[in-house]
C-alpha cells in the first residue's frame, strides 16, 4: 500500500476546505505553486485527478478517499496530542499547528444545546470547527469525508461510521404577539396560512411546510416565505414582526413564557429525532465529542 506524504494530504484537505489554491497557500503559510505542485504529485501517486477545478471546486471521488484520510491523520494527531498532555502536561501543547477537528451540526441545534455541550471539548484545546447546515444535508459532509461526525435527521448509519440517536427536538409555530393579534387572532388556520408569511432558514428548509401540513392535515401545500439564514436571525424577525416561523420551542420558551411570543398553533407540535454519526474509530477524541453531545442531548431534547 502507498503512503502518502502528510504534507500533501494536508494541502489536499486545506483547498477542499477553503475553497481555492489561493486561500490554501495562505492557510499553509506557502506559495501558491508549492500548493499546486504537491497536490500535482498526489494525482501522480495516485494516478488520477483529485480536484476539478469548477465553481465551487470539489473532490473527485478519489480525493474524497484521500480527503477522509487526511482527516483519519488529523485525528491520530489530535489523540495523540491529548495522550502528551495527559502523561506530560505541556509536552503536546503551546504550538500554533493545532489539530483541525470539524464536525457539522444544524444551526438550530447551535442555537440552542450544541454549543455548550462542546464548551469543556473546545477549552481543552481542541481546534474545533464546526460547519452548518440544515440538518437534512449536514450528513453529506460526512459522506463526502470532510467532517469527522454529524448531528442529522439521517437514521441510517453510512458505512464504517457509529450512529447515536440522541432524542428530539420540538418544533412550535410563533409569531409576535401584537402581530398575531392582528393577522391570525384565532391562530393557524386553512383560511389564513397562504397569507402569512413564513420566515425559513433557507430554501433547503422545509420544516414551515411540514409543520402547516401536518397541523392542519393538508397535503401539497405552498407557503409565501421569507429566508433568514441564522436560526437567532429567524426568530429575531418574528420580534421584529416580520411574520411567523416554525422555530425549536427550546429556543423560545422564554419569550413564549413572557408573552413576547404566541404560539400561532397550540397543541401541535412536530418533532425532529437528532442523530449523532462519526466514524468508527477507536478515538479519544471522538470519544470526547460523542459524550459531550449525548449527555447535552439527554438533558435538552425529548
Amino acid at each position: 500500500m502507498n503512503t502518502f506524504d502528510l504534507n500533501a494530504l494536508e494541502c489536499l484537505a486545506a483547498i477542499v476546505e477553503e475553497g481555492g489554491f489561493e486561500r490554501a497557500a495562505v492557510r499553509l503559510s506557502i506559495t501558491q505553486s508549492a500548493v499546486s505542485q504537491r497536490l500535482r504529485s498526489l494525482e501522480v501517486q495516485v494516478g488520477t485527478a483529485l480536484i476539478v477545478r469548477s465553481r465551487p471546486l470539489r473532490a473527485t471521488s478519489a480525493g474524497r478517499l484521500l480527503l477522509k484520510h487526511a482527516m483519519q491523520m488529523r485525528l491520530l494527531r489530535a489523540d495523540l496530542e491529548r495522550d502528551l498532555k495527559d502523561l506530560a502536561p505541556g509536552a503536546g501543547g503551546g504550538g500554533q499547528d493545532v489539530e483541525r477537528i470539524s464536525i457539522a451540526i444544524n444551526a438550530d441545534s447551535i442555537a440552542t444545546w450544541a454549543l455548550p455541550a462542546l464548551g469543556r471539548v473546545a477549552r481543552q484545546g481542541l481546534g474545533l470547527e464546526i460547519i452548518t447546515d440544515d440538518q437534512d444535508f449536514t450528513i453529506e459532509w460526512l459522506r463526502e469525508g470532510q467532517v469527522l461526525g454529524c448531528v442529522t435527521t439521517v437514521k441510517q448509519a453510512l458505512r464504517s461510521c457509529r450512529l447515536v440517536p440522541l432524542g428530539a427536538m420540538r418544533y412550535v409555530a410563533v409569531a409576535q404577539a401584537a402581530y398575531a393579534a392582528e393577522h391570525c387572532p384565532d391562530g393557524l388556520s386553512p383560511h389564513n396560512f397562504r397569507a402569512l408569511p413564513f420566515i425559513a432558514f433557507n430554501r433547503k428548509d422545509d420544516l414551515q411546510s411540514e409543520f402547516v401540513a401536518r397541523a392542519l392535515n393538508l397535503k401539497h401545500i405552498a407557503l409565501r416565505q421569507l429566508y433568514v439564514p441564522s436560526s437567532q436571525g429567524q426568530v429575531r424577525a418574528v420580534l421584529d414582526g416580520w411574520g411567523v416561523s416554525v422555530v425549536p420551542e427550546l429556543q423560545v420558551r422564554e419569550q413564549l413564557n413572557d408573552g413576547s411570543l404566541v404560539d400561532i398553533a397550540p397543541g401541535n407540535a412536530l418533532p425532529v429525532e437528532l442523530y449523532w454519526h462519526c466514524w468508527n474509530l477507536d478515538s479519544l477524541v471522538l470519544d470526547a465529542l460523542t459524550t459531550a453531545l449525548t449527555a447535552a442531548a439527554a438533558v435538552s431534547l425529548t
